[in-house]
């Protein structure tokens, strides 16, 4: 026994209770947790956070995510029209819980989905006249009743209204510290080509990446992976990938340029970006906040001021100064501003409107304060939905526009119910496999004794691959899944090729050490093959197999250095017996 447990065997021992305890499994876990929250939605103003268990909605016990789809089927919104009529045009838009368009206290049009007027002042909905915020609430909560839903976590309990969907995407509970892919787990990938007429650097490819992190980070979305890529012929891609977000809305979020424009009236006087915007205050009281108080409008209708300071680069300052310096003054003694306000774009839509103070008319000024609000039922949900659209709006003025022109060559969405089918499939192969080899195996030699080790070996190289991939939180996708079985063949093939010569009559002259060292004279040879075959597979197809050559190349190096040693002590002791 003492010659059967060697080094080697007991290193391959302590990799397999590495592997075990990197990936952690968990068979016990269940329920669901939350993956995802929709930016802006009412479950972003309560505070759910990620990863938080649902353990019951409304009393209803939440195990599967059957049990919270039928607990949540209430409040799935239904579409129905209404008729909104502004000083500009009266038309017949859908809804469902929420309405494409967003106005200021003044009841302007500030943004919208649809073809609303923007500057135009809504004046009814489904005739009914609109002539003050409170009206435009009440009206509101008659179209869209919102419901009451008691929703507890392994946090806290929440109990809050809404007005129709719940907007948490949602996922089982993890079983393990696998991390799961695309193919897997469900999502969405898009592949991005940046264009330009000049040549696009890495730089240029980090600089797009940052951008894009900030952006996708301001709307809350969770599982965000973002890489650069090449592919062989040595174009330059981004990948992003996303859980909880379908294709449509990961391609409108990251096919925007971002473009951020300061105009009074038609003439621009600044864009987002350090080249006119050199400073944003940002994570600092002193120069930006909340102000206080905030206003109580109407019954559950909170109103709360963000204001931070930038600064301006002097071209800037000097074409403020220029435009202001053509304006007249209006207002009353003691108030006064400008005929025109300043007008903020992102992406060729007004985002806020201010008004700028009568002795600013022709300064170059370099400090600008930008002022905002936000609104809740709450003081508290007011404050928080401020800082929010401040947060927003600083990091537009940081980031500023992307880099570079982009086109998205590639975008696939699985749902999460296929990725699961997807996993099964792929155990059930995996399995399957496993016996088919076994059976080839105690076929060819008539051994139990060494069907049975090489199967062991097999099962190990497979398990401590994947406390790796768990260590380094490689997702493992299809691609990374045939990379494992194709590292286990060639383990087949090595120990078959150590078992043979093992067992050749012509070389009994040798020992066993010389024998194993014939044996790994030709496996190190395919193993150092195999790994040169997979390099150029880590950039092909923008790097979309990269996960094939990863998976691989982790199997041979796991064979090479702790299971092949292993097996061949073993089946030397089994043989000499």
């Amino acid at each position: 026994m003492k010659k059967f447990f060697t080094l080697r065997v007991w290193i391959l021992i302590f990799a397999i209770i590495f592997a075990i305890l990197a990936i952690s499994p968990r068979p016990w876990a269940s329920g669901v947790i939350i993956n995802s929250i929709d930016e802006g939605s009412k479950e972003a103003e309560q505070g759910f956070t990620l990863g938080e268990k649902i353990l019951s909605i409304n009393n209803q016990p939440i195990m599967t995510l059957q049990d919270y789809r039928e607990a949540t089927q209430p409040y799935q919104a239904k579409t129905q029209n209404i008729t909104i009529t502004t000083t500009a045009e009266t038309l017949d838009i859908s809804i469902t819980d929420n309405l494409p368009f967003t106005i200021n206290e003044n009841l302007t049009i500030i943004t919208t989905e649809q073809e609303i007027t923007i500057g135009s002042n809504l004046t009814s909905i489904n005739n009914q006249p609109i002539t003050s915020m409170k009206d435009y609430i009440t009206t509101i909560e008659k179209i869209m009743p919102a419901k009451t839903i008691t929703l507890l976590t392994n946090k806290k309990e929440y109990a809050y209204l809404t007005p129709g969907t719940i907007k948490l995407n949602v996922g089982q509970a993890k079983k393990s510290n696998i991390q799961q892919g695309l193919e897997l787990a469900g999502g969405t990938r898009v592949v991005i080509a940046p264009s330009s007429n000049q040549t696009v650097t890495d730089k240029n490819i980090q600089d797009l990446i940052a951008v894009l992190e900030n952006r996708l980070n301001v709307y809350g979305l969770a599982d965000l992976k973002i890489r650069a890529s090449n592919d062989l012929a040595g174009n330059k891609f981004v990948v992003v990938e996303l859980a909880g977000a379908t294709r449509e809305e990961v391609k409108e979020l990251i096919g925007q340029q971002g473009k951020f424009e300061a105009k009074i009236g038609d003439e621009t006087v600044f864009i987002g970006g350090q080249g006119d915007v050199p400073f944003v205050c940002r994570d600092d009281g002193a120069c930006s906040g909340i102000v206080p108080p905030c206003i109580e409008e109407a019954p559950q209708q909170w109103s709360c001021q963000f204001r931070f300071q930038i600064k301006l680069s002097q071209a800037a300052a000097e074409r403020h100064a220029h435009v202001t310096n053509t304006l007249t003054i209006n207002g009353t003694p003691g108030d006064t501003y400008l005929s025109k306000n300043l007008d903020m774009y992102l992406d060729g839509k007004l985002v806020n409107s201010l008004r700028i103070a009568s002795d600013l008319k022709g300064q170059a000024l370099t400090d600008i304060v930008i002022n905002g609000p936000g609104y809740g039922t709450t003081e508290q949900e007011a404050a928080a939905e401020a800082i929010k659209e401040m947060n927003k709006l600083q990091t537009i003025l940081i980031t500023g526009s992307l880099p570079l022109e982009i086109h998205i060559v590639k975008a696939d969405t699985i749902s999460p119910a296929l990725g699961k089918e997807f996993l099964n499939n792929s155990i059930t192969v995996g399995i399957i496999a496993l016996l088919l080899v076994g059976g080839v195996i105690y076929a060819r030699y008539r051994k139990l004794k060494i069907a049975l080790p090489i199967m062991i070996i097999v099962s190990s190289e497979i398990l401590i691959t994947l406390g790796v991939a768990a260590l380094i939180n490689w997702n493992l996708d299809l691609a990374s899944i045939a990379g494992i079985i194709a590292a286990v063949g060639t383990g087949v093939d090595d120990q078959i090729i150590m078992t043979d010569e093992a067992l050749r009559k012509e070389t009994e002259f040798l020992n066993w050490k010389q024998k194993i060292k014939r044996a790994f004279s030709i496996i190190f040879g395919s193993a150092f093959t195999m790994i040169a075959a997979m390099i150029p597979l880590w950039n092909a197809g923008a790097g979309l197999v990269r996960g094939f050559a990863v998976t691989t190349i982790i199997g041979v190096i796991i064979g090479i250095l702790i299971t092949r040693p292993a097996f061949a002590s073993i089946i030397s002791s089994l043989l000499e017996e």
